[in-house]
């Protein structure tokens, strides 16, 4: 039996491989991201289309797509350097809880309105939407960096160090939103002060572990596929100590991993570039694994439910969010065109969607099954409309200069 489970999801492992590869390069060639292909075949082969994956394969899915988006925080951190965050540090401070802030007040006022939600069920959705999706925006910043796009401004470690402390507030505030509807005794203000906490825990992480990696490499002589398999190895357990303490204490252990790569790159500057030439190829299969395997969780039949209501809030939340980046970009030397940029950058969600859309149904909350819809329209219509715009943006930034 346990032979035929591993044989089934060897299979399924195969065949997103096989099928996720062509899907990109069908979505690219019609200059359309290949993010989308890739979710779209998930949405396709998944539970809730012709569900031909092993279900096996299901039940470790968010823990392979976790080692995913380790693996594009790492090569994130990897590419960022000291000079080009004492730039954008205000800046991404701001943005990094400003647009998600207002966002979700956006969402939560609006469906109180819309949806008849008490505030605390409107907050639970504001707040899972209000989460940006590293695992889209990642990539594309990355591939501006390694062509030297935008790099003088910082624009791109700008968006890359807000995201990644974007969601951990977005999930923070949830969690306050949700204590709030299940009568239990929790204070917004406390929750709202462990944030800077979170984040500053994730960064002593990340920067502890990231010196005695350098002590191990220096110390002995390790091949540099032995390193990443290492620095892997770590990161992957700095993510699960955030699972492990989560109930005792919170630590952004995904900033904590992009720490550890800025870390090992600023101090082993040669070993960091090999690293993460590396990870850029490990990446090539991650990808394909992160985004068919989001896309498997999305259920459309529950996101059509949603209806035109849940097109309507999302709207409102993305010019909520819109109003936040611009005011996070207020009094700082971006033009006009960049801080568009900014704004089409911070538009996608899926990751967070997908793990914490359906908590509230799962925790009994009235109308769950409407927060779930709605989270799930939220990818479906968000991660191909902030990854088209990237691209066709991107590309004119690249041909015309317009970050510079």
């Amino acid at each position: 039996m346990l032979v035929r489970r591993l044989y089934l999801m060897a299979a399924s492992l195969a065949m997103i491989l096989l099928l996720g590869l062509p899907a990109k390069r069908v979505f690219e060639k019609l200059k359309l991201p290949g993010l989308l292909g890739m979710l779209l075949l998930g949405v396709f082969i998944g539970p809730y289309g012709l569900n031909i994956l092993q279900r096996n394969m299901l039940q470790i899915s968010s823990d392979l797509r976790s080692i995913a988006l380790i693996i594009i925080l790492l090569r994130a951190g990897l590419g960022l350097n000291k000079d080009v965050l004492k730039n954008v540090g205000i800046p991404a401070l701001k943005m990094s809880c400003i647009p998600g802030l207002i966002e979700g007040l956006f969402i939560a006022l609006a469906s109180v309105y819309f949806l008849d939600f008490s505030f605390a069920q409107g907050g639970m959705l504001g707040f899972i939407i209000a989460a940006v999706s590293p695992a889209v925006i990642v990539p594309f910043m990355l591939k501006l960096m390694e062509n030297n796009i935008g790099t003088e401004k910082g624009v791109p470690a700008l968006i890359l160090a807000g995201a990644s402390i974007d969601d951990v507030f977005a999930i923070i505030v949830f969690s306050a939103f949700l204590g709030l509807n299940s009568g239990t005794n929790m204070n917004i203000g406390i929750q709202l002060i462990n944030i800077p906490i979170s984040v500053l825990l994730g960064i002593m992480a990340g920067v502890i572990l990231g010196f005695v990696l350098i002590n191990i490499f220096k110390k002995y002589n390790i091949r540099d596929t032995k390193k990443v398999l290492l620095l892997l190895g770590f990161s992957i357990l700095l993510n699960q100590l955030e699972a492990v303490l989560k109930t005792k204490l919170q630590i952004a252990s995904l900033l904590g991993v992009m720490t550890v790569g800025f870390i090992l790159t600023e101090k082993l500057p040669d070993i960091g570039r090999r690293l993460s030439d590396k990870l850029n190829k490990i990446w090539i299969f991650a990808e394909i694994l992160l985004f068919v395997l989001v896309g498997a969780e999305v259920n459309v039949g529950v996101a059509l439910k949603a209806g035109k209501i849940g097109v309507i809030l999302i709207i409102i939340g993305l010019i909520g969010r819109s109003i936040g980046v611009i005011i996070s970009l207020l009094h700082t030397d971006y033009n006009l065109k960049e801080k568009l940029f900014c704004v089409i950058s911070y538009i996608p969600k899926a990751t967070v969607q997908a793990a914490m859309g359906a908590v509230p149904l799962s925790f009994g909350v009235e109308s769950g099954d409407v927060i779930l819809a709605i989270a799930v329209l939220s990818i479906l219509i968000t991660a191909p409309l902030g990854g088209n715009w990237n691209s066709l943006f991107g590309g004119k930034v690249a041909d015309k200069k317009i970050i510079v």
